[in-house]
């Protein structure tokens, strides 16, 4: 089969290179080690996490809003979001101001990080007029169930004495009441479409503590403090409105700030793929594809979980074009990606273990690892179509 057509489909490699880095830096890769005849389309993904908000910015025409925010750290930091003006529409991302990115390593601390900048974001996009709100909420810093954001709309968060609780997901723990009757009267009037990246619950082994507590920051003992703190909360919503969300997909995105969107504002949680994969229209830039190549920082047993290499593995199975994901890292079980559409996986520097930037290597390393990796085959005399049928370890 001779290669003619790949399309190149990555998330952002976290820390370290923007999908549309990523993508470039793969075709240059590419580029150096097959024919010139090869043509490349390059299409930038997201998930619902980073980049999200640049890739729907760009598919649905927005203005970028600059304004100022605090971080998760309560710190003021610049921070944008798209405007469509001609339809009322923000499209906003969680990890513009509470996100891991704003806060230096050493400084994470789920149990105070808040996401009261992102409030302030829909605050402002309320105030230009919004009647429908895209919100992206991957990769936050906050364990608080969404409280902090909550608080800016207008929501009063109260312990047992009366006592106004403070900012972070270790104060629910005390969490005794909730008052809504100050909330923000607009927000009844908006849509709310979450792109999520997760369907994980808010709690358990797969909920939002557990499985990504520790990657914030968190202690093995403040491990047990969140979860609780999450548990109290989700009782004291399940008394506020007679319903318990927590189990709803989801729910536990974004330190759970998913079950705070879908019980205070009727929001739909999407998976945020399946929105980028429409507004992008990959699936039409498939249709004559020889190859797709997806990727991001990191693939472990996780991607299969709504990540961007698994949604675009799915669209290029309904096409038959084989799938190679480029990874910094694999993690344990990555295997179970190919039960998922993923043919190959190719990581650029091997197993994650103890080397922490591993999933951040930068544009040169990426280049230089894929045109080292498609040269070796390339000068074994095989095309690219022949080798994938015919590769047995599942592994590049």
């Amino acid at each position: 089969m001779k290669v003619k057509k790949i399309v190149i489909a990555p998330d952002s490699f976290k820390e370290s290179l923007s999908a549309a880095e990523a993508g470039r830096a793969l075709r240059m890769g590419l580029s150096a080690a097959l024919p010139e005849t090869v043509e490349y389309d390059i299409v930038p993904m997201a998930d619902g996490g980073e980049g999200t908000m640049q890739s729907l910015h760009s598919a649905l025409g927005g203005d970028y809003q600059k304004i100022k925010v605090v971080n998760a750290l309560g710190e003021e930091v610049d921070a944008q979001y798209s405007y469509v003006f001609d339809q009322n529409t923000a499209i906003i991302e969680l990890a513009e101001a509470s996100g891991l990115e704003r806060i230096l390593e050493k400084d994470r601390n789920p149990l105070l990080t808040s996401t009261f900048g992102t409030g302030q974001i829909i605050q402002d996009a309320l105030d230009k007029g919004a009647k429908k709100i895209i919100l992206g909420i991957g990769g936050s810093a906050t364990n608080d169930g969404g409280t902090g954001m909550l608080r800016v709309l207008g929501v009063r968060f109260f312990d047992e004495n009366e006592e106004a609780l403070p900012e972070g997901g270790a104060s629910l723990k005390r969490l005794n009441r909730i008052d809504t009757t100050k909330m923000d009267p607009r927000i009844k009037d908006v849509e709310f479409e979450i792109v999520c990246d997760v369907d994980n619950p808010l709690l358990g082994e797969r909920g939002a503590t557990k499985t990504y507590g520790a990657q914030k920051g968190a202690s093995e003992t403040d491990l047990e403090t969140l979860e609780a703190a999450l548990t109290q909360y989700r009782d004291v919503l399940e008394q506020t409105f007679e319903h318990d969300y927590s189990e709803v997909p989801g729910a536990g995105a974004a330190g759970g700030t998913g079950i705070a969107l879908l019980a205070f504002f009727s929001a739909a949680l999407t998976r945020g793929i399946d929105v980028v994969l429409k507004e992008t229209e990959l699936e039409e830039r498939l249709k004559n594809a020889d190859l797709c190549i997806t990727g991001e920082g990191k693939i472990d047993a996780q991607t299969i979980y709504g990540k961007t290499p698994i949604g675009v593995a799915e669209a290029a199975k309904r096409h038959d074009v084989p799938v190679i994901a480029v990874c910094g890292v694999v993690g344990e079980d990555y295997e179970v990606v190919h039960d998922h559409g993923i043919s190959y996986v190719f990581s650029l520097v091997g197993r994650d273990d103890d080397n922490k930037h591993a999933d951040n290597p930068s544009k040169e390393e990426t280049s230089e690892a894929i045109e080292n990796g498609f040269s070796c085959m390339v000068e074994k005399g095989r095309e690219i179509g022949e080798w994938l049928q015919d590769k047995k370890d599942k592994s590049l």
